[in-house]
Order: structure tokens, then sequence, then C-alpha cells
């Protein structure tokens, strides 16, 4: 077994052990599972962070890895696929502003419904970005890697070879029967901030990923 499937299957187990945990706290004690275990500046959030800042740091190997091998349009897609999960890492902890104790500025002040360094809080009149852009529309887009993806990239054509073209990792279909068997589960929970779980969930998943895609070869 090489040590991508090791990485690969620690991840998994990891998964499991994040749903087993989120289902005992919620039964146990909602309220330490919204005030504590799933509230800001605690373990879940800080721990998507990490997955997410992770994330970009595979990425980024695997650019520099198609760069040099002469692949420079497929390592410019990798770099961006980098730099978007560097920034929804930073977004998650709204730029450590919290840590490192410092103010908003006015802009955020007047826009950000927390009233924090951040855009997915930005509220522009009556356009909340968190749930006009980053709610619906973002899940949609992961459901579809996540589940369509695997099985398409399966039956080659076209979007297997624009797949690899563009260094995208294509998930293997455990990830996308993990990720819908974890929304399953986070959507019956009847707690606040359930859904937090959900994209500590989904760091861990992207990781997995990508270090370990069905198109490893094309991507690294």
């Amino acid at each position: 077994m090489s040590i991508a499937q090791q990485i690969d299957r620690a991840l998994m187990a990891l998964i499991a052990a994040v749903l087993a945990a989120s289902v005992v706290i919620a039964f146990v004690s909602p309220t330490y599972f919204s005030q504590v275990f799933a509230a800001e500046d605690q373990l879940v959030e800080y721990g998507t962070a990490l997955g997410l800042l992770i994330a970009s740091g595979v990425l980024l190997r695997h650019a520099m890895s198609l760069s040099a091998s002469g692949r420079r349009a497929a390592a410019a897609f990798t770099l961006v696929y980098a730099l978007m999960f560097f920034l929804a890492s930073g977004e998650e902890v709204s730029w450590g502003q919290r840590i490192f104790g410092w103010e908003s500025g006015e802009f955020f002040q007047e826009n950000n419904k927390q009233d924090e360094t951040n855009f997915h809080n930005l509220v522009v009149g009556d356009f909340h970005l968190a749930k006009t852009l980053f709610g619906p529309v973002l899940t949609l887009c992961i459901l579809l890697y996540l589940v369509a993806l695997p099985i398409l990239y399966r039956q080659g054509g076209r979007i297997a070879a624009l797949a690899d073209r563009m260094a995208v990792p294509v998930p293997w279909l455990r990830h996308g029967i993990i990720a819908l068997i974890a929304s399953i589960i986070i959507a019956v929970l009847d707690v606040n901030r359930r859904w937090e779980v959900y994209e500590l969930i989904f760091s861990i998943l992207s990781v997995a990923i990508f270090v370990l895609p069905q198109n490893k070869s094309k991507v690294s």
C-alpha cells in the first residue's frame, strides 16, 4: 500500500470519527454542540481552516510538479485551485482577526453581518453573499464535483479529457458516497451550527481527494 493510500484511509477514518462524535454530542448535549463543539473559534472551525490550508498546500505541490514537467497550463490551473482553498481557509477564521485581536476596517464594519474581516458574511442591502452565493450555488457545485464527476470521468470522453487537461483532481466514487452519507447525517441532526461540521468534513475530504485522485498521474 502506498503512502498516498495510507493517508487516504486515515482521512476516511477521521471523517467517520468526526461524524460519530457529532451525532453523539448532538444527542447528548445540543447546547454543548452549538456553543462549544461547533462554535466559532473552537475545534470544528479551526479544524476546517487547517484542512483547507493543507488542501491548498497539496495543490501547490502538484502545481510545482506540473511546472517542473513542462505542463505550465495545468500548473497555472492548479495554482488557481490552491489559491481558492487558501482564501477559503483565511475566510473561515476571518483572516486571524479574532486570534490576533485586531479590528475590522470601516468597510467591513458597515457591510459585514458579523463586523468581521471576511467576504462571505458581507451584506449589501438585501444581498447576503453567504446565503445567495456560498449557500445553494456552492453546495450544488460541491455535490456535482463529488458525486457526478467521478461517474462521468470513468466513462471517458470530453469531460474526462477536460478534467485531465485542466488538472482537476477527480474524486473516487467512495469520496462521493461518503459526502452523500455525511450530508444526510448532518441534515437530520436537529442542532444549531450543524453545517459547520459539514464544512470540516469537506475540508478533510478535499485533502484525501487531492492526495489520491482518480487521475493522479494527470494532476501531479
